[in-house]
């Protein structure tokens, strides 16, 4: 966040003092219980120069960079009597749309300070809450595809307490967990796995004679993955009862200027129209009709099935009836921000029996009561200048194999998020790319140690035109550029290493980022006397031959560091040190991965030590190695 820019020197006068305030209190040895402290001078100030100032006149363009001083928090006395969804249904539609409020305004007060973007949750706040009104969860099963989505739902289902705690270490994940509540029946990340999962349940219900309801909600990134449609297809194929839910933010991929973009009204006509298709006696009607012309015939039938496609098409929106191809019954456009239309929708669709699979279009609007501004996360662009055969995707095993390392075609595939991710736990962690990635028989593998390792791996992948190759890095900056990242920086040769610091000990061959752990280790064990060589693997795959041999043959020890998971880089090294006769002779291995477990959310240091790969953890497993366990024992406390 940058700092709050004015048109008033008032207000300037008081952030400032805000600031000096906020400093003060936050260099106290003291705890500061912000519920029950008094309103601070800068903000007495800040209400009493109110009047004087034109609101005409004053611009916010982000919020100031300190404590939730700035605001106090609103009060939520619905809100406050909710502790599980069956206490909506005594709610009057008035009262779901101040709830829908409390809970906009609960969200952005407690998680404004994680510098998570909220616009998914935000935008879905209305939608959660008539979806909690009319089904009866957990007995009915609701779905999410997009965890960040379902903050609402969080809060309805009895853990609006521990909400503050999101994405921290012993926290409430970010994503739906069934092992967190009952009333997320299945984990979601952003794996578009919501209708699969659901047709399953349905499955299993009609399996059993049952009668609940299956509802999955999906968002406008989900729509773009293949697993989505067929899904969909299967679902209408299987004629399988369940509601799912389209929640269109107007967002997409393409690059389209504001002006130029299609604009999807939600109008009354529109809002009239959903309404009558989501009836039960239109659907009925529907239904009777059906059956009349298979009475007169095959080709009766279908012609009066296009003429239905045609006339729903023509009412419809664009795109609407590509659902209807796939066997669902579509309704919409529905506003996703009017309580009383979403009501009356979801209850004509929940009261519906044996009539197939359902999708409801719903609009909503992702800076819908906020007056934080959109932090849209930004990643870096890696691929440019790479050619056509670029890609940045989540990894599928079909799609690796077959479509592209069977056919040895020029792909390169940039791996973001590698390791451990901090926040957001293992549901978008890069835990298992290596272990996945090097086992192709002609996948070149490489993760870089700093960001111009990382220039040049982009530089060499641009380069090779004969076999697909893959770069991992992690989230954000891994440490400070040793020259300017724009400069010109030579390809990497393929298959070769570096040795970063020489010593006589030990050798320490890191891969990727474990690279700079590794040097902390050094660091630590100098000061003990322990010589320590520290080398850069840089590939994974090809193996740097000759650099092994050297390290074996220098080194009585030698240890592999790296950020993933066994069968990985440390795997391949003793693969090939077994077959070259090293491991027969004076050399000991030892391999430092990640546990065979996952490691949850958390910071990336406190990450990093659960996982035991900290600069101290690998200089305890050094001295453990050297006969000095009680060193290593007095180094790790």
């Amino acid at each position: 966040m940058g700092s709050a820019l004015f048109d008033c020197p008032t207000l300037n006068r008081v952030l400032v003092q805000a600031r000096l305030e906020s400093s003060a209190s936050r260099t106290s040895s003291f705890p500061v219980h912000h519920s029950s402290r008094k309103r601070p001078s800068f903000l007495r100030k800040l209400l009493s120069d109110t009047a004087l100032i034109s609101p005409s006149k004053v611009h916010v363009n982000a919020l100031p960079e300190f404590d939730d001083f700035f605001w106090e928090k609103a009060p939520t006395p619905l809100l406050d009597l909710i502790e599980t969804p069956i206490q909506l249904k005594n709610l009057s539609l008035k009262d779901l749309k101040q709830l829908a409020d409390e809970i906009r305004s609960e969200m952005s007060f407690v998680l404004s300070k994680t510098q998570k973007t909220l616009n998914c949750s935000l935008a879905a706040v209305e939608l959660t809450v008539a979806i909690h009104y009319v089904f009866h969860a957990p007995m009915d099963k609701i779905l999410w595809d997009v965890g960040e989505e379902a903050y609402a739902h969080k809060i309805l289902t009895g853990r609006r307490s521990r909400l503050h705690t999101l994405r921290q270490r012993d926290g409430i994940s970010g994503y739906t967990s069934r092992f967190e509540s009952e009333y997320d029946a299945f984990g979601a990340g952003h794996g578009c796995n919501s209708i699969s999962a659901g047709l399953g349940m349905a499955a299993a219900r009609d399996l059993k004679g049952k009668k609940d309801c299956i509802v999955t909600v999906i968002s406008n990134g989900t729509t773009m993955a293949g697993q989505v449609y067929e899904a969909m297809n299967n679902a209408g194929y299987l004629d399988s009862n369940m509601v799912v839910i389209l929640n269109d933010t107007r967002h997409s991929l393409q690059q389209i200027r504001p002006e130029n973009a299609p604009k999807m009204s939600v109008n009354i006509l529109s809002s009239t129209l959903s309404k009558i298709q989501s009836s039960k006696s239109f659907r009925r009607f529907r239904e009777a009709l059906k059956g009349i012309t298979k009475r007169f015939g095959q080709g009766m039938y279908q012609w009066a099935a296009k003429v239905d496609e045609y006339a729903r098409g023509m009412i419809g929106p664009p795109g609407s009836t590509l659902f209807e191809e796939l066997g669902l019954y579509y309704i919409g456009p529905v506003d996703g921000h009017n309580i009383k239309d979403l009501v009356c929708v979801l209850q004509e669709v929940a009261s519906l029996e044996s009539t197939g699979p359902v999708l409801v279009h719903v609009i909503t609007d992702e800076g819908r009561g906020t007056d934080i501004p959109r932090c849209g996360r930004s990643f870096l662009k890696v691929y440019s200048n790479m050619g056509r055969f670029t890609l940045v995707i989540f990894l599928t095993t079909q799609y690796v194999v077959q479509d592209v390392d069977l056919q040895r075609l020029p792909v390169r595939f940039a791996i973001t998020s590698a390791g451990l991710v901090g926040s957001d736990g293992p549901a978008l962690g890069g835990a298992f790319d290596i272990t996945y990635m090097a086992c192709l028989p002609n996948m070149i593998v490489m993760a870089p140690s700093d960001e111009i390792e990382l220039i040049r791996m982009v530089a060499t992948a641009a380069r090779i035109d004969d076999r697909p190759v893959c770069f991992r890095y992690p989230r954000g900056a891994i440490v400070e550029l040793r020259k300017p990242p724009f400069c010109s920086v030579e390809p990497l040769e393929i298959g070769k290493g570096n040795v970063v610091a020489e010593g006589q000990d030990v050798a320490l061959l890191g891969y990727g980022v474990m690279v700079h752990n590794c040097l902390q280790a050094k660091s630590l064990l100098a000061n003990l006397g322990v010589q320590i060589t520290v080398a850069d693997a840089r590939f994974c795959k090809p193996l740097d031959i000759e650099l092994l041999r050297q390290l074996c043959r220098n080194h009585e020890f030698l240890i592999t560091v790296e950020e993933g998971t066994v069968g990985g880089f440390g795997s391949h090294v003793a693969q090939f040190l077994a077959l070259d006769g090293q491991l027969d002779g004076m050399v000991k291995w030892r391999p430092i991965v990640l546990p065979d477990k996952y490691i949850g959310q958390a910071s990336p240091r406190e990450q990093l030590s659960m996982a035991g790969l900290t600069g101290h953890h690998i200089a305890a497993t050094v001295l453990s190695l050297l006969g000095r366990p009680r060193d290593a024992l007095h180094l790790m406390t």
